[in-house]
């Protein structure tokens, strides 16, 4: 049985070894909505053989994903006894969970640092669905910088092509994606994800053609299209060194051009950002060297908070477990556990009532066009 992670040194982790060849860290990022969960699943299935990814899932608030994951975040925080414990909303829950989960980074990147030496080539990073949860939180930018010092890294941002058709909704999602490119300083791939359900050739084209994307904008009447065509102007460059691929995260369309996007990019990062992280690297190790050291009495600088058990590697699955606890924190009673069933009992008969109200208004719409089927003149 291989030791818990809580039993290695960690003092010389990785920063004083070098950035490492693999495994290649892939953070997914996408608007909620985007299919961020169901590329990810599908990125995994179609860079198995190859690659053989090794799966994190650092989103507390989903209840299941569609992909076995090797770390997941559920099994070290309990998002909801968070928000209770600290009288917290949804946003609020997400940012404290990840916050937690941040003073475990020297655990969490030995864990992929043995999933590199175990053969695991890629690291797939699903992260949560409120996208601005994790880009603009300190905890994000920390495992962000933390993995790109230690290992390649890369950022995909899933683009929903559908939701894009409208210009401004094309320009919110251009906007974004510049703002985290400039803010992460890695290699950055942008998949035009549901090109099943709308082609991606408009995009292509509103990137590269300026009058193309101001034709479109003319159709547009909101207040908002003149900042859009100002800001159409601003990204000129940002769209010459944008790598795209449309991909269909549901039939698997343009996974395996994705898979050459994302060998380029680790190139890149080769090339280009890997020198950036380097020097990074090098200062935080002066900073650690001239820093004061931690004190060996604790008592006298003061308790610390009792964590529970340290992630293990590989980590057994657990539903009812909070490793992370917070002073006052615990476990769910019986009385908890019967209001959670009362509201999954409303949640099921809410998803019962908005079904049927779908069915209902599909089966009136289609009596409508039945009716003017027959009153149409037979030819």
């Amino acid at each position: 049985m291989s030791a818990g992670v809580e039993d290695i040194k960690l003092e010389a982790l990785s920063l004083s070894e070098g950035i490492r060849e693999s495994p290649v860290c892939i953070i997914v990022l996408g608007m909620a909505g985007s299919g961020k969960t169901t590329f990810t699943r599908s990125l995994i299935q179609h860079a198995q053989k190859e690659f053989n990814p090794y799966v994190v899932n650092l989103d507390p608030a989903c209840r299941e994903v569609p992909y076995a994951t090797h770390v997941d975040i559920r099994d070290t925080v309990n998002y909801r006894e968070v928000m209770k414990q600290y009288q917290l909303g949804p946003n609020g829950g997400i940012v404290t969970a990840l916050n937690m989960f941040t003073t475990k980074m020297a655990q969490f990147a030995e864990l992929v640092r043995r999933a590199g030496e175990r053969g695991h080539k890629w690291c797939v990073i699903d992260t949560p669905g409120q996208i601005e949860v994790f880009t603009w939180s300190a905890s994000g930018n920390i495992i962000t910088e933390g993995l790109a010092t230690m290992f390649p890294t890369i950022v995909v941002y899933v683009m929903d092509v559908v939701r894009s058709a409208c210009p401004t909704t094309f320009m919110s999602n251009m906007l974004y994606a510049c703002s985290i490119l400039y803010k992460t300083r890695l290699p950055f791939l942008v998949a035009l994800n549901k090109i099943d359900l709308q082609d991606c050739s408009f995009v292509l084209d509103w990137m590269t053609d300026f009058e193309t994307f101001q034709e479109a904008l003319e159709q547009e009447q909101s207040f908002v299209s003149n900042l859009t065509r100002t800001m159409s102007l601003t990204l000129d460059t940002f769209y010459e060194n944008l790598s795209t691929c449309g991909v269909s995260a549901k039939t698997g369309v343009g996974f395996a051009q994705l898979l050459k996007k994302i060998l380029d990019c680790v190139t890149q990062y080769e090339q280009d950002y890997k020198p950036v992280y380097e020097k990074m690297r090098q200062e935080r190790l002066a900073e650690q060297a001239a820093g004061p050291r931690p004190t060996d009495n604790v008592e006298e600088a003061g308790v610390a908070v009792p964590l529970g058990l340290g992630l293990q590697d590989p980590h057994p699955n657990s539903k009812n477990s909070v490793f992370l606890m917070a002073p006052g924190l615990v476990p769910q009673s019986a009385e908890d556990d019967e209001n959670d069933m009362e509201e999954d009992a409303k949640g099921t008969m809410e998803d019962q009532n908005f079904h049927s109200f779908v069915q209902n208004h599909l089966d009136a719409q289609q009596s409508k066009r039945d009716k003017l089927q027959q009153k149409q003149p037979q030819p």
